[in-house]
């Protein structure tokens, strides 16, 4: 069950924080679903509450999650679609640059990128 990645260099409340959105993108929770508590996390994966608080507040700020006092921490009505927006606008948007990058340095031109692309989509079945 290990989230954390050695050679990662982004704090682990954002690594959490992450962790959790893929969890909701994949339905292991639901919307109005309770997500598991700072301690219940911080147990999981041996770090600090506290740190796994900051991970569930940066949620809560992003309205991926919502508080419920002495109840916990709940998935909102439009968690999904927010973790998706940001992913494809934020996440995916930054490997495709670096991928250009890297391809403009490797001097691969736009048509080979593509089709490195597709032989990847073909690879993981998803054409």
């Amino acid at each position: 069950m290990a989230i954390f990645h050695a050679d990662d260099t982004r704090p682990i409340y954002v690594q959490i924080a992450e962790w959790l959105e893929t969890e909701i993108l994949n339905g292991n929770f639901q919307s109005n679903e309770k997500v598991y508590s700072q301690y219940q996390l911080a147990e999981m994966y041996n770090i600090n509450p506290a740190t796994a608080a900051k991970g569930l507040n940066l949620l809560v700020e992003e309205k991926i999650l919502y508080k419920k006092r002495g109840l916990g921490m709940f998935v909102t009505e439009s968690a999904k679609e927010l973790i998706m927006e940001k992913r494809r606008t934020h996440v995916l948007t930054r490997l495709i640059r670096d991928v250009v990058l890297e391809a403009r340095r490797l001097n691969i031109s736009d048509n080979e990128l593509v089709e490195m692309i597709k032989n990847v989509q073909k690879e993981e079945g998803e054409e």
